[in-house]
Parts: C-alpha cells; structure tokens; sequence
C-alpha cells in the first residue's frame, strides 16, 4: 500500500506537467509568465487574454485532477476496493504538485485551484454546492478571486472532515480516515501557500481585484464615444 500511494503521487504528478496556460497563451502569441502577475492560471489568463482562453486554460487544468483520479480509480478498485478513494487523493494532491511545482519551469508553476477544483468534482460531487456559494460568498462582496479560491478549498477540507466522521466516503476504512484528512489538508495547505503573496497583499490593502481583459474599442467608435 505504502507503494501504491507513491506510485499514484509520481503518476498524478507526471499529469500535473502539463502545460496548459503556456499552450494557450502560444496560440494567441502571449506568454502568461511575462504578463498580468505572471501566473499561467485561469485568473491571469482571464485579466491578459479575455474570458474564452481563460476558460479554457481552467478546463483544461481542471481535468489534469480529474483524468487522473478516474485512471487511478479504474486500476486500484479492484487491488484496493477498500481504500481506493484514499489513492484518488493522493493522484489529486500529485497532480496539483506538478501544477505547482513543474520540474521543467524550475517549480515555478501556477497555484493549482482549477485541479483543486477537478479533484473535489472528481473526489464527492456533494461537495461542490457549498464549495460553490463559499466562492461567491466571497467574491461578489468583495471583488478578489483569491479569497474565493482559499473559500472553495476551505469548504473541502472541512467537507471531508464531516463526510469522513458521518461515515458518508466510501471505500477509505475507518482506521485510514485520518491519513485521508491529512491528504486534504495538504492539498487546502498547498492553496494557502501558493496564495501567500495575495494575503500579504490583502493584509496590507494593496491586492488587485478581478478585472477580466476589456475589448479594444476600434479609434474612431471610441472617438465618437468622447463627443
């Protein structure tokens, strides 16, 4: 089992290495790291190159954590029918590493909340209403997609924790509930941690609002517009 779970980690983080805001951003001639705050995730994508590549770049990081968590269900459910969830997670928590952490950008990479979006989709979709209204609890008020994202992995972990004491996540046994708290801890650590800089900034009243990239108006129209 000690394997399997190592195995699984490596597995989810291979997946995580995949690229798919640097992709994004070369078919429309843009390099997310040089632009916007650097980051090559669905928010800085949405702020340089508008609302369709952005989304994009959140589908496809999103699935990163799905695709791998349902391979590792497909092999494991019947070597570890027992604790197969349990494995699910830690490809999760692999998979939001190599998002993190890619060995090929010195582990400079993104702050992994779209796969941590994926792996709570992919994990309990029960998860996903309050997980939801905590996002925009906290967005609509107040404008900063940070605080947001740390919402939705907050209510995971806390989710988890009531699930798991209610006995209402299957396959992971009793004595194993305690480890798989620890993975989701983790993986809600990880947010916190690849946000530092967005709190820090939030502490200090200096952190940018979500503001998705503007159409150009063409120069007469907009000429027009100041008459």
């Amino acid at each position: 089992m000690i394997a399997a779970r190592m195995i699984v980690l490596i597995f989810g983080y291979i997946l995580g290495l995949f690229p798919t805001g640097r992709l994004v951003g070369r078919s429309r001639h843009t390099d997310l790291t040089k632009e916007g705050s650097g980051n090559t995730g669905m928010t800085n994508s949405i702020r340089v190159m508008g609302w369709k590549p952005g989304i994009t770049v959140f589908l496809g990081d999103c699935l990163k954590a799905v695709i791998a968590m349902l391979i590792v269900w497909l092999v494991c459910r019947r070597i570890f029918p027992e604790s197969v969830n349990l494995l699910r997670l830690y490809a999760a928590a692999g998979v939001i590493l190599g998002h993190d952490f890619p060995v090929y950008a010195k582990f400079k990479g993104g702050k992994g909340i779209a796969s941590s979006v994926g792996s709570i989709i992919s994990f309990d979709w029960r998860m996903i209403p309050i997980c939801t209204a905590a996002f925009f609890i906290a967005v609509i008020p107040t404008g900063f997609m940070s605080i947001g994202s740390l919402m939705i992995l907050s209510g995971f972990f806390v989710q988890t924790v009531v699930f798991g004491q209610l006995g209402l996540i299957h396959n992971v046994p009793v004595n194993l509930l305690p480890e798989l708290y620890i993975v989701a801890g983790v993986i809600t650590g990880l947010a916190f941690f690849r946000h530092k800089e967005n709190l820090k900034r939030l502490a200090h009243g200096e952190e940018n609002k979500f503001a998705p990239k503007k159409k150009k108006v063409p120069e007469e129209a907009d000429s027009r517009n100041k008459e």
